[in-house]
């Protein structure tokens, strides 16, 4: 979920797109999947770091001018590491030099994360413990971040409920059975979703953080020549949008680096689009378009397209129940990490 790059690639991409459109239009445990634990609070640092939130937004607020890629890397960063051991920050912890056992961060599907969603939580980290030593988790500044990126794109200020605490084990063999392919029907997104504790709704929901960020094509590349195995092109994909997704993306060899947004007509900003693309068959993932195909997805979609305050208002609860996923808190369990990257 949420690929998120960017390159100078991309720009020919998406003026060649968008000409046509206008041509013709931071301890191992078992996860929780309680959406409301008490110890999380929105003043849960308001006595003992109560300058946090505006800590972290001084590194948000620069690194988006200089970076707007940042955003949607954050994102995702976020969702792969909730989705992975509980919201802990175990997607920062690097991995021991000379150690068999790899970090997440090292897993084969996390290998598309930005530098810059890490890079973010790093600088703000740092800030923080400057001023407030020992107190702040990297999974609460990590769920802040996000937040701020949302806000920052266009998208909904919603308060962040925090006191996590972060996670001491960070396995790469975890990974792949937690984190949703970009070719995934619904059924295999709501099997997973519903392991989290979320349900129909937040799947359609929080898949609409895809209004920004980026995606390469190894990710698309079957919708684009043999959908399924059926040597033929997704038939619920835009023949606009087909043609110029193969002008980038070869269905052998090309360029690696090359990507292409996930909302083609507002990629830079967090509005609604994305659910009115769905139904124009502008959808860029498989797993994206299947929920305007899906009966059982759809009418939300439909709404959420109509409605932007009604999907920032649905995003925003949707976020505080992922946040809520498998959270250490409390003493006995985890830890408050005094640097974002430590080792295993």
């Amino acid at each position: 979920m949420m690929p998120s790059s960017s390159s100078s690639s991309t720009g020919n991409f998406l003026l060649s797109f968008l000409f046509a459109l206008t041509a013709s239009n931071c301890a191992a445990k078992n996860v929780s999947c309680s959406s409301s634990p008490r110890q999380l609070s929105v003043d849960y640092y308001a006595k003992t770091c109560p300058q946090l939130e505006l800590l972290v937004g001084s590194v948000t607020s620069q690194q988006f001018k200089e970076a707007p890629v940042s955003g949607p890397a954050t994102i995702r960063l976020f969702f792969h590491d909730c989705f992975v051991e509980g919201c802990d920050a175990s997607i920062l912890i690097s991995t021991t030099p000379g150690s068999k056992v790899l970090a997440e961060k090292d897993a084969e599907d996390n290998q598309d994360l930005r530098a810059e969603g890490f890079q973010t939580v790093s600088e703000a980290k740092a800030l923080v413990e400057s001023r407030c030593p020992g107190v702040v988790s990297c999974a609460d500044i990590l769920a802040i971040a996000a937040r701020d990126y949302v806000h920052l794109a266009g998208g909904p200020y919603y308060p962040v409920k925090k006191g996590r605490r972060d996670g001491k084990i960070s396995m790469a063999s975890r990974v792949p059975y937690n984190i949703p392919r970009a070719n995934f029907t619904i059924d295999q997104q709501l099997k997973l979703f519903n392991s989290k504790g979320l349900a129909l709704q937040d799947l359609v929901v929080l898949s609409g953080a895809h209004t920004f960020g980026f995606a390469h094509c190894k990710q698309f590349v079957s919708r684009l020549y043999s959908f399924r195995g059926t040597k033929q092109p997704d038939p619920d994909m835009d023949p606009r949008l087909l043609k110029s997704l193969r002008m980038s993306c070869p269905q052998f060899g090309g360029n690696s680096d090359i990507v292409a947004p996930i909302d083609v007509t507002t990629p830079f900003l967090f509005d609604h689009a994305y659910y009115g693309n769905l139904e124009a068959k502008l959808g860029l993932l498989a797993s994206d378009q299947a929920l305007f195909s899906d009966p059982r997805t759809k009418p939300l979609v439909l709404q959420l397209g109509k409605d932007k305050q009604k999907f920032f208002q649905a995003f925003s609860a949707a976020m505080e129940k992922m946040g809520s996923i498998g959270v250490e808190t409390g003493t006995r369990q985890g830890e408050k990490r005094r640097e974002s990257n430590m080792q295993t």
